[in-house]
């Protein structure tokens, strides 16, 4: 089948998702202004840089986790795994701003070193971030669109040394969740390598 996003697609539910994924999820904990943690999974999530280390997570609405980021100019992006899944998804609910999804889904917080949002104290990984963008991309037409988009540099990296194999962060075993299309998920299980070819070798 061919279709034209702008025209409709003819599937009970639309395909795109789907097809851009796995999506690696960022559980972003934030704090307002008024000092309420927030806390919400984001499937619009990815690193864009290595130098300098730099994560981005995208609103398709407006969300307390981006509002919060813009207010305070920091969030934490913290890895959601397989054996969190539930607390993932539990922390996903459209709650209020005023309510603290730490405390409504029962998970724990810890403190970070270089921005006051909290972590997620069982998070395999964490990454403090200072935010370094924030703004409504363009549709082609060079519309504002509804997205709207967080960069932040990662100023400081929190890992649970059992999920350190020889010097690496082991993915397979920390049980790194992905976001597929519809209601489904994936979890990293299975690691295989490849190397890049080089020119002339």
């Amino acid at each position: 089948m061919f279709y034209e996003p702008k025209n409709g697609h003819g599937l009970p539910f639309s395909p795109s998702k789907a097809i851009v994924s796995p999506r690696p999820i960022g559980w972003i904990s934030t704090l307002s202004v008024d000092g309420v943690p927030n806390l919400a999974p984001y499937s619009f999530f990815n690193m864009f840089s290595d130098k300098p280390f730099s994560v981005m997570f995208a609103s398709d609405r407006p969300k307390d986790s981006a509002k919060n980021a813009v207010d305070t100019g920091e969030f934490v992006a913290n890895l959601a795994s397989h054996d969190l899944a539930e607390a993932v998804n539990a922390s996903s609910i459209d709650a209020p701003a005023d309510v603290d999804e730490f405390v409504h889904a029962g998970i724990d917080m810890a403190p970070c070193v270089l921005v006051k949002a909290p972590r997620v104290a069982a998070a395999h990984a964490a990454l403090e971030c200072k935010v370094s963008m924030a703004f409504h991309p363009k549709d082609a037409d060079g519309n504002d669109m509804a997205t709207f988009i967080v960069m932040g540099e990662v100023v400081g990296v929190h890992i649970d040394d059992r999920y350190l194999r020889d010097g690496q962060f082991d993915a397979s075993l920390a049980g790194n969740l992905a976001r597929l299309g519809y209601h489904d998920y994936l979890s990293v299980a299975e690691l295989f390598q490849m190397r890049r070819p080089k020119w002339g070798e």
